[in-house]
């Protein structure tokens, strides 16, 4: 009996109640044969690190998602398309003064060249715009601008459309149709009604140089264009590398949506006569060139077979 007593004493771990032993059991077992509740609880805190992340603050992405959306700006309107606002009524009625357009800048990227009937964004060539005050935009207005997500103020830029390019020759005599290559064009579905297409100021002929463009306003009467700037140099003419892009569509107001497309007349028979000329030149003289060359080499050939 007191060995039984003695053994109660000394060993007080065999009670469940105890939470020595408890601690002294949890600390004995190998970890791989833990119970449940007890790897629950020591996985808890091992595993604290690869469990769900709490989400950050809404306030801390922002910053973020800002940067981000600026520099998709920027971007979009270096390389794919920049908003222009019309200044004047030049281009009546095609686009109104407070109109905002959308401009193409991508294809030039790739070497497209503008095309007659399209209407085009251009640096100024060099004294069409002396007389022109702009307003000085504020620090918000410059950065804005900047990116893309307000048209420009202080750059001077013209709007105009494409009547001849390089290679063409073009003219219009009082009372008469602009002429492109010998072929009158209409030009009732863009002109401004009542307007002429050259009454102000004829003018013509004239050899657009290569690599250059003529343009005109659509408000002829209201329109200070190529043909008032024939004694610059140019005579009037715009380089195509002082083209920012090919405007597309007329994006605000909402009300005034609109795709600006190539009209028609454009499009007509004969009109790149001249073109189709110099570009098949090159082919019939390497055509003639070559004819007599394979004319000898027939007669060879069939001379040596006739001598065998």
């Amino acid at each position: 009996m007191a060995v039984g007593a003695r053994s109660e004493r000394d060993e007080p771990e065999e009670r469940p109640e105890s939470p020595a032993a408890v601690s002294d059991d949890v600390r004995g077992q190998d970890p791989s044969s833990s119970d449940n509740s007890s790897s629950g609880s020591s996985g808890g805190d091992s595993s604290s690190g690869a469990g769900p992340r709490k989400p950050r603050s809404f306030w801390k992405e922002l910053p973020l998602l800002i940067g981000i959306a600026l520099v998709l700006a920027l971007l979009i309107k270096t390389f794919l398309v920049q908003a222009f606002s019309i200044p004047s009524d030049s281009m009546q009625n095609t686009l109104q003064r407070g109109d905002r357009v959308l401009v193409d800048k991508l294809t030039p990227w790739f070497g497209s060249e503008p095309e007659r009937g399209e209407v085009v964004v251009f640096h100024d060539p060099g004294g069409w715009l002396e007389s022109t005050v702009t307003p000085e935009p504020n620090v918000v207005q410059k950065f804005l601008s900047f990116i893309g997500l307000m048209p420009s103020a202080e750059e001077k830029d013209l709007i105009k459309r494409v009547i001849a390019v390089g290679g063409d020759t073009v003219e219009c005599k009082k009372n008469g149709p602009v002429k492109v290559n010998g072929k009158a064009l209409d030009e009732k579905s863009y002109i401004f009604p009542g307007d002429t297409p050259c009454n102000d100021e004829p003018f013509g002929p004239l050899k657009v140089p290569d690599g250059r463009i003529w343009v005109m306003g659509d408000h002829r009467q209201n329109s200070l264009d190529s043909r008032y700037h024939q004694e610059l140099p140019g005579h009037g003419t715009v380089s195509t590398d002082e083209v920012v892009g090919r405007a597309i569509v007329v994006a605000w107001p909402v009300n005034r949506w609109a795709a600006l497309s190539v009209p028609a007349t454009f499009d007509q028979q004969g009109l790149n006569a001249a073109g189709v000329a110099m570009t098949a030149a090159p082919g019939a003289l390497g055509l003639a060139g070559a004819a007599p060359l394979v004319l000898w080499r027939r007669r060879r050939l069939t001379g040596g077979r006739t001598a065998g």
